[in-house]
């Protein structure tokens, strides 16, 4: 059992490594990845400054910026992550590896959220430098507990993706294209989620980010969230279970056919 828990705990530390010495490695990377978004945040910033909107709209809009990064990157980053891995030979190698796949993911997902965290930071930073917008947490500590859970369902939701895109074959490309945009608006990134009608907000709570902002925002800006935050928190916790429970069945019915049938493989490679 030990052993086991050992090796886990390694092919994640491995897994996360190259995403992670990658920021000393390729430093011009915060040129494209950190400061442009700013200039949309920026766009939105100014607009709602133009139309004397309440100040904590300017900080909605800083907020949706920073958590757009992490969508960003567990769509890219994660869920189309195998399926370029296969067409690069790696991923027989994965699974050969004693390691599981399991921990292979979640090293991706903590080597993708340790670099978003340097660009959502810097996306942040630089609002609350170039906008003055005040952030007045009620609770750091319930804070820090609504971000860290709201990444987990989100990254949770990234290794689902992960073999769901696998199974999909070439179409990945396209449904992580398909999901890029739709989300920034059924998110409300950009604007508060009170102005949806219920049954548009409730489906949009299947994303993690929906019910993550939504309970950030109460928190920092004291606003008026569509739900009570303890719902949010709730809901964020259920949807954190039931994506890291998918992705594990659907990871193992991955490997079976990799081991037992050989369909994941490239052809001709």
């Amino acid at each position: 059992m030990r052993a086991s828990i050992g090796l886990f705990l390694r092919t994640i530390a491995a897994r996360a490594y190259p995403r992670i010495i990658g920021m000393r490695r390729q430093p011009s990377w915060v040129i494209h990845e950190a400061i442009l978004p700013i200039l949309s945040v920026a766009s939105f910033a100014y607009v709602y400054r133009a139309m004397r909107a309440p100040e904590e709209y300017v900080g909605f809009v800083i907020l949706g910026g920073a958590m757009t990064a992490f969508w960003l990157n567990v769509l890219w980053s994660m869920g189309a992550q195998l399926y370029w891995e296969r067409s690069s030979g790696n991923l027989e190698l994965y699974i050969m590896a004693p390691g599981s796949m399991m921990a292979v993911l979640a090293g991706m997902a903590l080597g993708g959220m340790i670099l978003t965290c340097v660009r959502a930071s810097v996306i942040m930073g630089a609002g609350i430098l170039l906008f003055q917008v005040p952030f007045a947490p009620t609770s750091w500590s319930m804070l820090i507990f609504t971000f860290l859970l709201t990444l987990l369902a989100l990254y949770g939701l990234g290794m689902m993706f992960a073999s769901v895109f696998l199974l999909w074959g070439r179409e990945a490309w396209h449904i992580v294209n398909l999901f890029q945009e739709p989300v920034y608006l059924l998110t409300g990134m950009n604007f508060p989620l009170k102005v949806f009608p219920t049954f548009l907000a409730t489906t949009a709570a299947l994303i993690p980010l929906t019910a993550g902002m939504d309970a950030l925002r109460q928190i920092l800006f004291k606003a008026e969230g569509f739900w009570p935050l303890e719902v949010e928190i709730s809901l964020l916790g259920g949807l954190s279970i039931v994506f890291l429970f998918l992705a594990k069945r659907l990871l193992a019915y991955l490997e079976r056919l990799a081991r037992e049938e050989g369909r994941l493989t490239v052809k001709w490679q």
